[in-house]
């Protein structure tokens, strides 16, 4: 391994060397062509991109007074292209200076450009399937290290999830269209460069494209990798001019967004005795011992500790630089890349400690892409990158920390016992946080991925115009190891009382464990291999065809921990053979078609390949001549498509655990046993896993119509779509074999699940100069909704105890009708079977009307805890030297139920209790025990309290169903660029400093903690919120 990292690294040193030896250079004797670039207004463009028509690897690039030059002949055209404004071309005709070249800003978006299937490039004019491709600009709003946090309120067609904000582990979770299966992963695949790749970790400021595919037509080359959508990224190229420098540094304050509130000790004794009382029990504490509380006069007896403020910072920094460098000439491009990113966590390291017990994530991120011409018509891509990341945590996995935290009372233990022995109520939920922070060792993770990738591209004009040859190989790394150094101390918990002398009496509850270390690794290798022919040609300026052969094969193994797993120690393969042909008359009638014939191991022979069609149509109503003749002057483009496909899926179960699932397995089964008392036991073999005969694909059939409309000068642009995924052959474990048959247990794999999604998504924007300001208006919005149409069910049940004809995952439970006023009601109410039920104990309604209040009662509520809808919202503005952007993100059709520690002492001695409940307005209470029957409120927010579990009212229901829709502000930034008179006397060509806040504010109907959370009660590492401030420079 070793040895191929020194020759990679070699060849790349040796490229790079070759490049800034020759960038300027061109391989043929040509004449000197200068000329200046400038805009409407005179003002010089930088960096305007100048080639030889016909000829891409002659080109060059403007300089910082929009001059340039080349090298051409006499009768060469030259192509000028700058962001944002019109391509111009201008025949040399002999000359030998081309003053004051002038560039119109774009129009309109028709000659854009989108990334499709198979990473080629199409013009969106003539684009029929359902692709979404946005500004790597609009990724770069977020100051997190993990680029999927982005994706919410950007990508329309994308639903995301963030649940964490542990640095390391702060990614979000997302789909392409909701969850449309339930069978197996519902993940997208996610190519990077064309190879597939996990992007979390990439550098956003190394992404040249950001594409999503969608619909059958987009992903049907993909075959049974396609089914759930496929995310296409591009990494930077050079391009051809001077050298070119771009710094990027951000320091960033990390607060937390909303956390639970929870009382404090006396509260908590209060509300305790409340809890007891209401149920006819002697109350703990005393007013005495309450007033002991309330001043601290025994904080070794009596504490009350907070302590979340004991273990966390108000606040934690982050850091991020980034330099890339890239440039070339005619023979050879170049981008080369490195930054540097560190975010640390809130957890206090004691200073009794010689390690880091923060959580702590740094990575560092390396890439440089190198493109060279060989000849006129061969151009060879090297790529190389990846990334090293070490992750410090304590040995305490983050969400156990986070269970104490909750669970520890204020009123258990103290922080330090005054005789300096360490605390601790128990094991388990009931450990002393700090203890388990810092007293128990830490943990290292190092991760370190290499990515390269070599490609050829051939133009095959010699046997027909149109027609190349692209070449491709792909040999990716990753390994990581976990460090584990721990140890235990000596933990005590001190008895009630004191002895005759007043000492504490300690009871050891844990002995102390000298530092130890363990340790494991993983790794994976990836080898990918493609070849693909595509032809692209216009005939009599009316009919455009286009076409593309792909075959690809890949391998993937797992290099460390291996271990005996047979499976592990298989390589996984995929192959397969992907095309596409497209015609277009006069770029106004369109049709795609669209197959992928892919083969997968985890099928037998005789069903190992599949066959994944597609179709798709277009018509660009704006192209037809009596709409160009009457509403031309307003209507740039107007397009209707449409697609119809079939997509597959062979992902069973998750990981490795349903790998091969046609093959039988013997193992170890129930024997016998023999002798006085069963003394001696004779095992047996049998058939430990059934495997599953003809098990086939997974098939997405899907249907999509969409639009797409540009009008006045592109002023205003729209993209709609509406959809349906009707997901066949769901892989499923069958799970109601009658007893007879004799392989309940085994529960074999079968394609037996059937079940559909729909939706729309869409995005519009709004691009206008309003006297000196440039204003960009826009909104996103993606709604998807899934039912199961077939499932496993058991016999004999309910309708609405079935999983079919509902959402997959939707929330169930009671429907609750309040609380119990009082006895009576309770006598003349069907019988609730769940305990002893009082008034203030939560009223159920008898769904099935029995007169029995029970599980069979049980019905859908809500929706899914994963949101249905994301949308965003927000603008931008540019005044002169000033910028700003505003992203609102928000979400709905989400909805979660309230439980553990959220519902107060349902775990007895274990859970603090919510600040809501110390609010009589917000609870139920006796009026024995309040004096007034103004606290039996029926619609109170909390039933009759009870000290531990109680079976009636710690059940889901409507009572503790929320509703978890949210918006916030994602993201603001204000910038200003230093004029260029100013920055240029430090040979700056352009200087920004900015201001970046993500997750500011956050508008929810619940109110307890941040909704996107993902928890019934609140208990994980929180979301944060990011104050940043930044500078980039450019030279």
């Amino acid at each position: 391994m070793n040895h191929i990292k020194r020759i990679i690294f070699s060849a790349l040193l040796l490229i790079i060397g070759f490049t800034v030896s020759f960038a300027q250079q061109v391989t043929q004797q040509q004449k000197t062509v200068t000329g200046t670039i400038k805009d409407a207004t005179g003002e010089a463009l930088i960096g305007a991109s100048v080639i030889v028509k016909n000829q891409p690897g002659l080109g060059t690039i403007s300089d910082v007074d929009g001059h340039f030059s080349i090298k051409a002949n006499n009768y060469d055209v030259l192509v000028i292209s700058y962001v944002g404004f019109e391509d111009k071309e201008i025949p040399i005709q002999g000359k030998n200076k081309l003053d004051n070249i002038i560039l119109k800003e774009e129009s309109n978006k028709i000659d854009e450009v989108v990334i499709v299937g198979g990473n080629k490039v199409q013009r969106k004019i003539t684009q029929t399937g359902a692709i979404t491709t946005i500004s790597p600009e609009r990724l770069k709003g977020i100051a997190s290290g993990n680029m999927t946090n982005a994706l919410a309120g950007n990508v329309p067609g994308i639903i995301a999830q963030q649940t964490s904000g542990e640095p390391g582990n702060n990614m979000s979770e997302f789909w392409i269209r909701g969850i449309s299966t339930f069978g197996a992963n519902a993940s997208a695949l996610v190519l990077v460069d064309g190879i597939e790749r996990n992007f979390n970790e990439l550098n956003v400021e190394d992404i040249e494209s950001f594409s999503v595919l969608k619909d059958a037509s987009a992903t049907a080359i993909y075959g049974q990798r396609g089914a759930n959508g496929v995310v296409l990224v591009n990494t930077k190229r050079g391009k051809a001019g001077k050298v070119r420098i771009d710094f990027k540094g951000e320091y960033g304050v990390l607060a937390h967004t909303k956390m639970p509130s929870y009382v404090d000790g006396v509260t908590y004794a209060q509300l305790m005795n409340e809890a007891k009382m209401s149920r006819f029990q002697d109350p703990t504490y005393s007013d005495e011992e309450i007033d002991i509380l309330r001043y601290g006069l025994d904080p070794d007896l009596y504490p009350n500790v907070n302590w979340r403020d004991y273990v966390m910072h108000k606040t934690s920094p982050s850091y991020k630089a980034t330099l890339n460098i890239s440039g070339g000439g005619s023979t050879a491009r170049y981008y080369i890349s490195g930054s540097y990113y560190d975010e640390q966590g809130v957890y206090k390291t004691r200073d009794y400690n010689s390690y880091n017990t923060n959580v702590n994530y740094k990575r560092y991120n390396y890439r440089a892409n190198v493109d060279v011409n060989i000849t006129k018509s061969t151009v060879v891509e090297l790529g190389i990158g990846g990334w090293l990341a070490m992750h410090n945590s304590p040995t305490t996995d983050s969400d156990k920390i986070w269970k104490s935290l909750s669970a520890l009372v204020p009123l258990r233990v103290p922080i330090v016992y005054s005789n300096g022995l360490v605390p601790t109520y128990g094991t388990g939920d009931f450990l002393n946080p700090d203890a388990v922070i810092n007293r128990v060792g830490y943990k290292e993770r190092s991760e370190s991925k290499m990515e390269t990738n070599v490609s050829l591209k051939q133009d095959l004009n010699f046997i027909t115009k149109g027609l190349t040859f692209t070449g491709r190989f792909a040999f990716d790394t990753y390994a990581d190891q976990n460090l584990y150094r721990t140890k235990s101390p000596n933990l005590f918990h001190a008895e009630p009382q004191r002895d005759s002398n007043g000492d504490l009496v300690m009871r050891n509850v844990s002995s102390a464990k000298p530092l130890a270390q363990t340790s494991d690794n993983n790794g994976t290798r990836r080898f990918y291999t493609e070849a693909s022919l595509n032809y692209e040609r216009m005939f009599k300026e009316n009919h455009r065809i286009t076409g593309m052969l792909l075959y690809y094969q890949e391998e993937v193994s797992y290099t460390n921990n291996v271990g005996e797993d047979i499976k592990k120690g298989i390589p996984k393969r995929h192959m397969a053979l992907s095309g596409r042909l497209t015609y277009g008359y006069q770029d106004r009638y369109l049709i795609e078609g669209n197959f992928g014939y892919t083969g997968s191991e985890n099928f037998q022979k005789d069903h190992r390949f599949g066959w994944f069609p597609a179709v798709s149509l277009g018509w660009v109503v704006s192209e037809e001549p009596f709409i160009k003749k009457h509403w031309a002057s307003w209507m740039d483009m107007f397009k209707i498509r449409a697609s119809y496909g079939i997509v597959g899926n062979d992902q069973i179960g998750k990981d490795d655990e349903a790998r091969f699932p046609f093959i039988t397995s013997i193992g170890t089964v129930d024997g016998f046993a023999f002798g006085e008392s069963g003394s001696n036991f004779i095992g047996g073999y049998g058939i430990s896993v059934l495997g599953a005969n003809r098990l086939t694909w997974e098939k997405a059939i899907k249907y999509d119509i969409g639009i797409d409309l540009s009008l006045w000068n592109g002023l205003f642009t729209l993209t709609a779509d509406i959809y349906k995924d009707r997901r066949e052959d769901i892989f499923l474990q069958r799970g109601n074999i009658p007893y007879t048959v004799g392989v309940e247990q085994m529960k074999p794999w079968a394609n037996i699940g059937v079940m559909e999604s729909k939706g729309v998504d869409g995005n519009f924007a709004v691009y206008k100069k309003v006297g000196d300001v440039d204003v960009t208006l826009r909104a996103n919005m993606t709604y998807a909704i899934n039912e199961v149409i077939d499932h496993d069910e058991a016999a004999n049940v309910l309708p609405y105890k079935m999983t079919k004809g509902y959402r997959h995952k939707q929330c169930r439970g009671l429907i609750a009708e309040g609380l119990f006023a009082n006895q009576e009601e309770i006598d003349n109410s069907p019988k609730q079977t769940f305990g002893t039920v009082l008034p203030g104990d939560i009223k159920y309604r008898d769904v099935n009307g029995d007169g029995i209040i029970d599980e069979n009662d049980e019905v859908p509520l809500g929706y899914t805890e994963t949101p249905n809808l994301t949308y965003g919202f927000g603008g931008s503005a540019v005044w002169k030297d000033w910028d700003i952007n505003i992203l609102f993100q928000g979400s709905g059709k989400s909805s979660f139920f309230l439980s553990g520690y959220s519902r107060p002492f349902s775990g007895g001695e274990s859970g603090n209790v919510l600040t809501y409940v110390a609010d009589q307005e917000n609870r139920w209470t006796s009026h024995e025990i309040s004096g007034t029957y103004d606290t039996e409120r029926t619609d109170a927010l909390f039933p009759r309290l009870t000290y531990g579990k109680n079976e009636n009212n710690d059940r889901n229901s409507t009572h503790w169903l929320r509703d978890s829709r949210y918006l916030r502000l994602k993201t603001l930034e204000v910038g200003y660029t230093l004029p260029k008179t100013l920055s240029r006397k430090w040979f700056i060509e352009k200087a920004r400093f900015y201001f970046l806040g993500n997750n500011l504010l956050v508008f929810s109907p619940f109110k307890w903690w941040d909704p996107e959370n993902g928890s019934g009660d609140g208990v994980n590492y929180p979301i944060t919120k990011t104050f940043t401030v930044g500078v980039q420079l450019s030279f």
